[in-house]
């Protein structure tokens, strides 16, 4: 099965849209593909619409799949999306870091790179017809071998109404037991441009970093677009977790945003990053347990036919329990 196939096929399997597989893209589907394409996210040329966050396994994104449709007429706009964490308690970048890093120094965790990734991500599904909106979260257990050979199941989070407060802030994502992904990789076909473990030194990260495609004298957004990458296909050292974290702070980049609590009930502190375009930020979540990298959000900062200006539209949780994926 050949890379492109390989991605047809993750993405039919994690699609539950009710349109007609063969019904052309209307134009509100062709601005967000095409979006969508520019910021690196995977899409299908169908009249659903993929919101969220969608990596294939023919992309470096080899990783966790969200592919949940939104169904809308042309021209309709979609309705407000989930509201950003709460933050207190301010920090700078470098405290923010450093605190992290006397906590990765301490705290329990791999003795080394794993080809094992555990993460919840979420999507819109919005149908057209009736205008009812949920937020459907997805649990992915992703297993990799040496051989490039291995195993991605999607479990399927129970849905929630987008306007529950208590909901869109707190602890959602919960297991429904529904599986939408059971898919077996065979040898050769998972794509990553790190095959092998890497060592904790500051080089060997930034050489990882370089591979997953951060340019020479990277931006901050440079440096959390390949990170995210690496955190897609990996389950990091500690050490690991420490690089990566001053590789970003030295950009200047980030923004120190205080602590919060994270959609699955953790306490995390938070790092912010605007994109390369400006049309976005990313809030990187950091445990405030261990200092791991546990999640990213990306919320927009402008007003598009979709989404409002201030709206989470995507976000991916690592470290997520294993009961919840099993």
């Amino acid at each position: 099965m050949g890379e492109h196939a390989l991605l047809d096929q993750v993405l039919t399997d994690a699609d539950p849209a009710r349109t007609p597989r063969d019904a052309p893209p209307d134009a509100a589907a062709l601005m967000v593909r095409d979006r969508i394409i520019r910021n690196a996210r995977a899409s299908r040329r169908r009249r659903s619409v993929v919101i969220g966050w969608a990596a294939g396994l023919a992309t470096v994104a080899a990783a966790a799949v969200v592919a949940v449709a939104v169904l809308m007429p042309q021209g309709q706009a979609v309705a407000d999306g989930l509201d950003p964490l709460d933050f207190s308690s301010a920090m700078s970048a470098e405290t923010t870091v450093a605190t992290a890093q006397d906590a990765l120094a301490q705290a329990p965790g791999p003795a080394a790179p794993e080809r094992l990734v555990r993460s919840a991500n979420w999507a819109f599904d919005i149908n057209g017809n009736t205008g009812e909106t949920e937020v459907v979260p997805q649990l992915t257990l992703l297993q990799w071998n040496a051989d490039l050979s291995g195993r991605m199941t999607s479990v399927l989070g129970v849905p929630y109404d987008p306007a529950d407060a208590s909901a869109n802030m707190g602890a959602e994502v919960s297991s429904s037991g529904q599986v939408a992904v059971d898919l077996t990789i065979e040898p050769g076909q998972f794509t990553t441009p790190v095959p092998d473990p890497f060592g904790s030194t500051e080089s060997e990260v930034e050489a990882a970093l370089t591979a997953f495609g951060m340019p020479t004298d990277p931006t901050g957004a440079d440096v959390l677009t390949a990170m995210t990458t690496m955190l897609q296909q990996w389950t990091l050292t500690n050490a690991q977790h420490s690089q990566l974290l001053g590789i970003l702070e030295a950009t200047d980049d980030a923004e120190g945003l205080g602590t919060t609590v994270d959609r699955l009930g953790r306490p995390a502190s938070g790092l912010r990053v605007v994109s390369t375009d400006g049309s976005a930020s990313d809030v990187v979540l950091v445990s405030g347990d261990t200092g791991r990298i546990i999640g990213i959000e990306r919320t927009n900062i402008e007003d598009t036919d979709l989404i409002d200006a201030g709206a989470v539209v995507s976000y991916t949780l690592w470290d997520v329990d294993e009961s919840l994926v099993r």
